[in-house]
């Protein structure tokens, strides 16, 4: 009768986790009666394949998460109206159902504005050609397919049962997204439509709450909710006493530009935010945007945004832990949940520990008590007393006393590992008898279908079915002249300028600055002459209000000769949406076959495709393209869009924004896999690697300071801190890297003896780790044999490769 009890567990923990009304009060979420103190995190399934959702979510839960955020993607499941697509990357009701059944709750931002990086914030392009629409404001064009597009969705959720009054996972729900930012821009049309935007969502009756981030005057019942990555410092607070403080974007790094260095936000900034969110403004839901970023495949990157999003997000790009990121987070969830029903039911206190400190209480009448001991001091660190005990409290940081007595966690102590992701390259593309060309055409005036006495605004004319949009025109020079100039504005984001069929110039703009001018040098020649500008989108401006008026593409153009200035704006020009590639498809296997490839000659010259094949490397881990040597364009596997990419694009410090992009599993066959490029600049694809993508080693650096394990707090004979090391799954600790017990200099990620030095060190640590998956060592003189300098406070670094 085991597996009928087996049943009967499984049975009562859905009724447990599922089912019934979501409610809540001033302290939390109520589910099933029960206040709830929640952790989330955001990941997008259009972001990722629906191969790597288990693994993701699965990685999530182990991290500690109770909810599985997402948005909801508009431009994805209606590219034309009234056309539905939820196949592959956009199966919704897939992706949540996985959430079900691992066991955690989902959060859906409906939006259906979700901004989020995407192109033209998440509306498809289509929206745009509504007579009379004016975006998000109190416009009866938009509400009518706002309202038409959100209905749709919560009824297709609701037909699959998936909302938590149903017995679902869903136990929250968004309406619009950062309205506030354009609010003001919208004047008198803005608060009417919060209005109308809330009673419409509300009105559909999904039994779960609403909530509007970053809207101070959220309609009742709506919850207004923070998007920050402080939101424990900033002055938010839920607009009635009733609602409960969401914090439904806590950022954990940032997106990345073409262009833009990467911004980094460590593990223990995050850390601290957090327990000061839930210390001082009671905090109950934290969501982390992003726990996992993905992959902005195909054109769905908004303007200059980066093929690859969040990568540093506690899971990157390619499904890979984040190290400590990830590792410290999970410890801090921990920390909060061993007493999370006295924060969640206690009463709350704080009161003044120092000038810089502060502590926040929580008890019951049962005695039990929770304390958060806060040093905001940044660069000090300070030692107080509490409860008749002294704490230390690093610079920065929190410290968490789940019984008000014991330290179990702080927020500037790191005892989760750190990793390094390493790319090896397993397939090289360096024959020049592994690739075919095609060179795209570059059209002239005579040859185009489409014209205009004008110059036509790029998105209009495009319709968002192509990053391109070729410009011609031609005219009469009644001699031969090498010195004349042609003078040319656009709007961004790219051009190309060709005169008489020959490159003549090539510039762009730069993230919020997308415009610039170009003046370049041309020779004429007698009789008819022939200008062709490509101009290109790097994705849809996405922010901001008004954005259905928002412009891309060429505004003035004049050419200046011997003879004279000419102004060419109202000349008569003859347009090509996209390029002759993309309408014969070339990127697709079947109608690749029919294109008339041509041998390879690398000459450097723009606007050529590039073709080869690929049998798929061994394993069933990540795998990418390095495209180091290639300029800016767009790249495909097996017909499959995997992104554009701008290697080209340097950042201040010199290096590409992005260099590798991910190919996923699922796009990859055993053999003759088809690789297509477009390159627009005259990279080099003989340079071209495919890599395999690992965590190669791990390190970890723990002091005599820090506190034990947080998991070992419950747990009899366990005392004193820990270095845990563990490598990846099917690897093991192959070698230690270095190993010092003492006072090593440095960190994990640059690291050397100091003063102060074990010499049992590699000996100890090799005993207790090598050829092991994982291992666990004291951080104490005992356990090295010896207090190698008695009177100075010690740590353990240890960095070891894993195979």
């Amino acid at each position: 009768m085991w597996w009928l009890w087996r049943l009967y567990l499984a049975a009562a923990f859905a009724a447990a986790v599922y089912g019934g009304d979501v409610t809540y009060d001033g302290r939390s979420l109520i589910i099933n009666g029960q206040r709830k103190l929640l952790f989330s995190g955001s990941i997008h399934y259009p972001r990722s394949t629906p191969d790597m959702w288990p693994s993701l979510i699965k990685r999530a839960k182990n991290g500690g998460l109770d909810v599985i955020e997402t948005y909801v993607f508009w431009n994805e499941h209606e590219p034309q109206p009234g056309q539905f697509d939820f196949s592959g990357r956009k199966d919704i009701v897939s992706f949540i159902k996985e959430i079900q059944a691992q066991g955690l709750y989902a959060c859906v931002r409906f939006g259906p504005y979700i901004q989020s990086e995407i192109s033209y914030g998440g509306f498809p392009f289509w929206l745009h050609d509504v007579p009379g629409i004016i975006f998000r404001s109190d416009n009866e064009p938009f509400k009518l397919h706002m309202q038409n597009f959100t209905t749709k969705m919560v009824n297709m959720l609701k037909s699959e049962k998936l909302f938590a009054s149903q017995g679902g996972p869903i136990i929250l729900s968004q309406i619009e997204n950062e309205y506030s930012n354009v609010e003001k821009g919208l004047k008198e049309k803005g608060p009417p439509y919060v209005r109308w935007a809330a009673q419409m969502a509300v009105g559909l009756q999904t039994g779960v709450p609403w909530v509007m981030c970053k809207q101070i005057d959220a309609p009742d019942p709506v919850i207004n909710s923070c998007n920050n990555m402080k939101c424990g410092e900033l002055d938010f607070t839920p607009n009635s006493p009733n609602k409960p403080a969401i914090w439904t974007e806590n950022w954990t790094s940032f997106y990345q530009v073409y262009g833009g260095e990467p911004r980094i936000r460590s593990a223990e900034d995050i850390a601290y935010h957090v327990a000061l969110f839930i210390a001082r403004k009671k905090g109950c839901f934290i969501n982390y945007y992003m726990y996992h970023g993905g992959t902005n495949f195909g054109r769905s990157a908004s303007a200059f945004v980066i093929t690859g999003y969040y990568d540093q997000a506690p899971i990157d790009e390619y499904g890979l832990f984040r190290e400590p990121k990830r590792g410290h987070l999970k410890d801090l969830h921990i920390a909060v949940k061993l007493n999370s029903a006295t924060i969640m039911h206690g009463t709350p206190s704080n009161f003044s520990l120092g000038p810089f400190q502060e502590a926040y209480m929580f008890r019951r009448n049962s005695g039990e008590c929770v304390a958060f001991l806060v040093n905001i001091n940044r660069n000090l660190s300070a030692t107080v007393q509490f409860q008749n005990s002294s704490y230390q409290l690093p610079p920065k940081s929190i410290s968490i006393l789940p019984d008000c007595k014991t330290q179990v966690f702080n927020t500037a102590k790191v005892n989760a590992k750190y990793t390094t992701r390493s790319t090896t390259p397993v397939l090289q593309f360096n024959s020049a008898q592994k690739w075919e060309e095609f060179k795209e055409e570059v059209p002239i005036f005579s040859n185009t279908s489409t014209r205009a006495n004008a110059l036509l605004e790029h998105m209009n004319t495009t319709k968002d079915t192509s990053d391109y949009l070729w410009y011609t025109t031609s005219f009469q020079h009644n001699v031969s002249d090498t010195s004349s100039t042609i003078r040319v504005k656009t709007l961004g984001h790219v051009l190309h300028i060709f005169f008489n069929d020959a490159l003549a110039g090539y510039a762009h703009g730069r993230f919020r600055h997308s415009s610039f001018k170009m003046k370049r040098r041309v020779s004429l020649k007698e009789g008819i002459n022939s200008i062709s500008l490509l101009s290109a989108s790097v994705g849809l401006p996405n922010s901001g209000p008004y954005l259905e008026r928002r412009a891309l593409g060429l505004c003035k153009a004049a050419i200046k000769t011997s003879q004279g200035r000419q102004d060419l704006r109202h000349s008569e020009w003859g347009y090509q949406v996209g390029l002759l590639g993309e309408k014969m498809q070339i990127f697709e296997e079947d109608a690749s076959n029919t294109v008339q490839w041509s041998k390879f000659s690398y000459s450097k010259q723009p606007l050529i495709w590039y073709k080869t094949t690929f049998d798929a490397p061994s394993g069933n881990g990540p795998i990418a393209l390095n495209l180091g040597s290639m300029g800016k364009g767009h790249v495909w596997v097996n017909g499959q869009s995997i992104g554009r990419y701008w290697v080209s694009f340097h950042t201040p410090s010199g290096t590409p924004s992005q260099a590798w992009y991910n190919i996923p599993r699922s796009f990859v066959r055993a053999s003759k896999n088809s690789v297509v490029l477009f390159e627009e600049e005259g990279g080099n694809p003989l340079g071209i690697t495919i890599d395999s993508i690992s965590i190669s080693k791990v390190c970890g650096h723990v002091g005599e300071l820090h506190p034990p394990p947080v998991r070992s707090w419950k747990k009899r004979g366990m005392s004193g801190p820990k270095l845990q090391l563990h490598c990846p799954q099917k690897q093991h600790i192959s070698r230690i890297l270095f190993a010092s017990f003492g006072t090593p200099t440095g960190d994990c990620a640059a690291y050397a003896l100091g003063t102060c030095h074990s010499p049992n060190s590699q000996s100890i640590v090799e005993k207790r780790c090598l050829g092991k998956r994982k291992c666990s060592i004291s951080v104490s003189s005992r356990a090295f044999g010896g207090d190698p300098c008695p009177g100075i406070t010690k740590s353990l670094l240890v960095d070891v490769q894993c195979t």
